[in-house]
């Protein structure tokens, strides 16, 4: 009986461990290296480093509250917004009261900044996700003026650096535009700059 039973057993045990070597090591070690060779910016997590320092991912989503900074969409993750380390949404339904309160003081508060008009719903409503790091060309071009004006430029400039910084859907199918918040935020220090060089060269003219 007991031999049988190990002539069973033997066979079974080889094969969890030879599975478990190659599944378990063999294979992300694979696909680990060549993920760094082949693509080593997104394998690293896409991340954007600025003098040495980490600003953050083109793949994770920040809150930018301070002025002269585009918003992105909301986060509900917890115990603070786009904490990567527990994605996901609050649940709440369309109908929940909670989840309308949120959305009305969401738009109110969009609306003092920006002023009257149709404010863009994925500024009022958290990604499934809660990390979503961008937000559509119309809810950029909706907070143009603002940004323009708390940063002292151009709006039109503001405007330009939107369309520029707009990206496609991907392979011209696959989701829709976009406009990565991180990124076009990095961009307007950029353009602050131009502009304040630009009026200096012009003050310094006879």
């Amino acid at each position: 009986m007991l031999r049988d039973i190990l002539h069973t057993l033997r066979p079974a045990c080889l094969v969890l461990v030879a599975l478990s070597l190659i599944t378990g090591l063999a294979y992300p070690a694979l696909v680990t290296g060549l993920a760094q060779a082949l693509f080593p910016h997104q394998a690293g997590g896409s991340l954007i480093v600025d003098k040495g320092q980490v600003a953050g991912s083109r793949l994770i989503g920040q809150q930018f509250a301070g002025p002269g900074k585009f918003w992105g969409r909301p986060s509900a993750t917890s115990p603070q917004p786009y904490n990567a380390g527990a994605s996901g949404g609050s649940n709440l339904g369309p109908t929940n009261p909670a989840q309308l309160q949120n959305v009305a003081e969401r738009a109110e508060a969009l609306r003092q900044a920006h002023g009257d008009g149709l404010v863009p719903p994925e500024l009022v409503t958290a990604s499934a996700s809660g990390l979503d790091p961008h937000i559509s060309p119309a809810a950029a071009l909706y907070q143009a003026g603002r940004v323009a004006r708390e940063r002292g430029l151009d709006e039109s400039a503001v405007r330009q650096l939107i369309a520029q910084r707009a990206e496609g859907r991907q392979l011209g199918l696959l989701g829709e535009a976009r406009v990565n918040v991180l990124l076009i935020n990095r961009d307007l220090e950029g353009l602050a700059l131009d502009s304040l060089a630009a009026k200096a060269q012009n003050a310094a003219k006879p």
